[in-house]
């Protein structure tokens, strides 16, 4: 019989930290920890697989129920306590863990296993009736908020208005009556609300948290997590049940959430917050603002000894820096979870670099354990420190970066204002896993309770948004969109500006700049802090050693290119020309050309371009000073460079002497219905010929006078958008012939190439007919995308964003690229190209180059390089590296 229920307890478990797929993250480290001999409270772990099974036919087996039921069994022998017992009764947690670590994001139940009788008896034991009703009406607020359907706002709502009429300031204040009172109130509000009685069996109190748990896995916050986190849907979770222990017993108990390391820098320093007299919930939930665990020395002295001896044995044991959950039960230290603690990508590369000095891992678990997107986060502005602005006020710094936006104060506003465009931050008296939605469309969040490991904290530092929590001046009132702080009240829709860096928000929109990791500077990036920029270059070039893909970009000026080399990008993938035209008298220049009546006209205007474009282009290769530089030809319609009436056009006939009647005929003569499809690309070089001749001149003269400069150029020409061999060779004729022309003026030799772009089906599906005449290919994947799903990537964005959320999608595939259509038609140019042409040059220069899991295809069909933006140059240099980890 398979075995489902997993025990441990007393120095032995039966399970390890390498069945996470089976137990989920939670219970395999909750045994791991067991066999270490770290204090932990005994319990057992329902597999996750039992979870799928639930979800998928409605119901548990028998065979379940007698195995949970043999180890509530084996869990009262191992406590001397039973369920249900009136005087020494066993009190359990029921709480989720898949086998991808979700904070927050399903459903945790504690203290089950109390009812009246129960809870004199936890009195008697305890001998503390505070904290047994504590205790009680505590179980009875989470049970039915999470199992029946009771929400959690109207038990606060009693909670409350017991603190105004007692004066009380916190719920620590409350005394044993007000709670026994407390408790009946919230009996019969689940009456009320459910028609039946809270359930008082034990049993059924169980089987009922553990449903609600498996449930869980299909909330709304818990899928959204999974989709922006790419994690799986078939996982299920396991449900881990233990032994209740008490951190609300009294002054010498607490309970707290720390980390091995500093979350937000990777500095190696003990990092996490506690509270006195607590449970778990109140640190993460953010309900009371908790103490910095350095205060715990002097708190509780020996148990914080022993965590502090524990953490260090457990980020040794895992050799990664862990995630924390303790409980402290008059004196005695429990552990309730270690997970790999989330962290930004500051963090990350800080932490990996130094464990690979400390002999914990090597370059290549480095490598690997920082996420390629992650390295997006060490590129977030900060506010100009030019700025003079007075801070309204100061939080807890929970997660680095600056943002500005509208303010919103919840997060179906943060969503829709968000959709329309709208910058927004969230701003909230406290975030729960409920608000998720909510930070993902959000700039940042803002709170006015809470620390910096709470909700907010978590999941903005594991998204690397800004975050500013535990803001105690700021009052927040929902229920009129604002809030106040020190006199000040800022409205729904007013902008406000967070520094995560130092915890201060200011009103207004600031300017900001680049991040403290890089900056540019005239085309060059600085480092602006060392150290962290030091670890992040040293863990760069560990990736640069493991790789096998090239990494180029995309650039369209010379200033463009210097960033992208300062990068590490090892050469340019696509310089689109025709963004060379779109300023000053370059765009005069080329209306002139595409209004011209005749050729004549034609190369008049073209003349003046020439010296343009070979000054752009020169540029580029002194900047790329050795690596190959792909220009694209002039590929889109004509039309986008003219304007379309008003003052503009008025001016440009003007300009040209032409009669606007005239000048607004041939816009019109121009414009096309579908001009994605249309006269574009290659089409025009083939209708006029004299644009592909002067741009190729301009490459060559370009390429002469840097080589004469002493830059080595290795200019490569790309035809673009073609469909047939016949197209290409048409182009190419040109291209050579244009060579052979200044080549032999100037009196030099220059090696260059000519090759194609693939973007479009039937280019692909004939690459080996392109491939005896091109050099390379470079595989344009948005058009390719385009046409292959037959969307328009404009457009389609009213509607794929539903398809991805209803499954019919799995991911939009103009973010990562579509494996099973597009890819397999990149399959067969590479297949088929490389038949004909062996040592064909082949790459990527669409969005999807600067793309995680598209850089994993692109390695895996054997691609030379990939090329993206400048700024993404770092994460695909790292995400190629994790390609050909995994690849080996």
């Amino acid at each position: 019989m398979t075995q489902s229920v997993f025990f441990f307890g007393n120095g032995k478990a039966e399970g390890t930290r390498e069945m996470k797929k089976i137990l989920g993250g939670k219970g395999a480290n909750l045994a791991e920890m067991t066999n270490l001999g770290v204090p932990v409270p005994q319990g057992f772990t329902i597999a996750a697989g039992e979870c799928v099974a639930y979800l998928k036919d409605g119901k548990y087996s028998d065979r379940l129920r007698a195995e949970v039921e043999g180890n509530v069994a084996r869990l009262e022998e191992a406590t001397g306590k039973k369920f249900g017992d009136p005087k020494n009764p066993l009190l359990v947690s029921v709480r989720s863990g898949a086998s991808v670590s979700m904070p927050g994001m399903m459903e945790t139940i504690l203290n089950l296993g109390l009812n009246d009788r129960t809870a004199v008896g936890l009195a008697a034991q305890s001998k503390s009736p505070r904290f047994a009703y504590d205790s009680y009406r505590r179980f009875i607020q989470m049970y039915a908020d999470v199992v029946l359907g009771v929400s959690s706002a109207d038990f606060e709502h009693l909670l409350k208005a017991r603190r105004m009429t007692t004066g009380a300031s916190t719920d620590a204040d409350l005394n044993e009556d007000t709670l026994r009172n407390i408790v009946e109130e919230y009996k019969a509000l689940v009456r009320n609300k459910t028609r039946a009685e809270f359930p008082t069996n034990p049993v059924v109190q169980l089987w009922g948290a553990i449903e609600a748990v498996w449930k869980s896995w299909m909330l709304k916050k818990a899928c959204d997590y999974r989709k922006v986190n790419n994690i799986p849907e078939d996982l299920g979770t396991g449900v881990n049940i233990q032994a209740m222990v008490f951190g609300n017993l009294g002054d010498d108990s607490g309970t707290g959430v720390a980390f091995t390391r500093d979350p937000s820098t990777g500095e190696k320093k003990f990092y996490g917050e506690f509270l006195v007299n607590a449970q778990g919930e109140d640190v993460v939930a953010g309900i009371r603002t908790p103490l910095h665990i350095d205060e715990m020395a002097q708190r509780l002295p020996n148990a914080y000894t022993e965590l502090m001896t524990t953490q260090d044995l457990l980020e040794k044991h895992f050799a990664e820096m862990q995630d924390l959950e303790f409980t402290v039960e008059r004196g005695k230290l429990f552990l309730l979870q270690t997970r790999t603690g989330k962290r930004t990508a500051a963090a990350a590369v800080q932490i990996a670099r130094d464990m690979v000095r400390e002999g914990l891992i090597d370059r290549t678990e480095a490598v690997k354990r920082v996420p390629p997107a992650d390295l997006d986060q060490l590129l977030h502005p900060i506010i100009d420190p030019s700025v003079r602005a007075r801070p309204l006020c100061l939080g807890l710094p929970a997660s680095p970066g600056a943002a500005s936006g509208v303010a919103v104060f919840d997060p179906d506003s943060a969503v829709d204002r968000a959709s329309s465009g709208e910058a927004v931050i969230l701003v909230r008296e406290e975030t729960t896993p409920e608000d998720f939605h909510g930070i993902v469309a959000s700039r940042a969040v803002l709170t006015a309770r809470g620390g910096m490991t709470s909700h907010a904290a978590v999941v903005a530092r594991g998204m690397g948004k800004c975050a500013i929590v535990g803001c105690k001046d700021i009052e927040v009132d929902i229920q009129h969109r604002r809030f106040s702080v020190n006199g000040t009240v800022l409205t729904e829709g007013e902008w406000l500006t967070l520094d995560g860096a130092t915890g201060r928000v200011f009103a207004g929109h600031l300017p900001t700049i680049p991040s403290e990791v890089v900056q540019v500077t005239n085309g060059t990036l600085a480092a602006s802090a060392a150290p962290l920029y030091q670890s992040y270059s040293e863990l760069l070039d560990w990736a640069d050693d493991l790789r096998r893909l090239k990494v180029r970009a995309n650039a369209d000026t010379p200033r463009d290119a210097r960033i992208a080399r300062n990068f590490g990008a090892e050469g340019i993938g696509l310089c689109r020309t025709e963004h060379m035209f779109f300023e000053g008298e370059r765009i005069t220049a080329m209306r002139e050309m595409i209004v011209a009546r005749d050729e004549g006209g034609r190369r008049r205007a073209l003349a003046k371009l020439l010296p343009m474009q070979r000054a752009d282009f020169e540029g580029i290769f002194e900047a790329m000073n050795g690596f190959p530089v792909t220009i694209r030809l002039l590929d889109p319609p004509l039309h986008e460079f003219l304007p379309h009436g008003g003052e503009e056009s008025k001016l440009l006939a003007r300009t040209l002497g032409m009669p606007r009647d005239e000048l607004n005929r041939i816009v019109e003569g121009l414009r096309e219905t579908n001009p994605m499809l249309g006269h574009r690309g290659c089409r025009l070089g083939i209708t006029f010929p004299e644009i592909t001749e002067m741009q190729g001149r301009a490459i060559f003269e370009a390429a002469v006078r840097a080589m004469r400069r002493g830059i080595d150029v290795h200019p490569e020409i790309m035809v673009p958008l073609v469909s047939t061999v016949a197209e290409f060779e048409n182009q190419r004729a040109i291209l050579q012939n244009a060579a052979d022309q200044v080549l032999g003026v100037m009196g030099e030799n220059v090696s260059y190439m000519i090759g194609t772009m693939i973007e479009l089906p039937r280019a692909a599906l004939t690459a080996g007919e392109i491939a005896r005449s091109a050099e390379f290919f470079s595989f344009g994947t948005n058009d390719l995308t385009q046409t292959t799903y037959g969307l328009s990537r404009d457009d389609a964005g009213r509607f794929l964003p539903s398809y991805v959320e209803k499954g019919i999608f799995p991911d939009d595939p103009f973010q990562v690229l579509d494996a099973a259509g597009v890819g397999r038609l990149i399959r067969i140019a590479v297949e088929d190209g490389r038949q004909v042409r062996p040592k064909i040059k082949l790459g990527i220069c669409g969005e999807h180059g600067g793309e995680a899991r598209s850089i994993a295809f692109c390695h895996d069909i054997g691609l030379d390089y990939v090329s993206c933006s400048p700024f993404r140059v770092p994460i695909a240099r790292l995400a190629a590296a994790h390609a050909a980890i995994n690849a080996s």
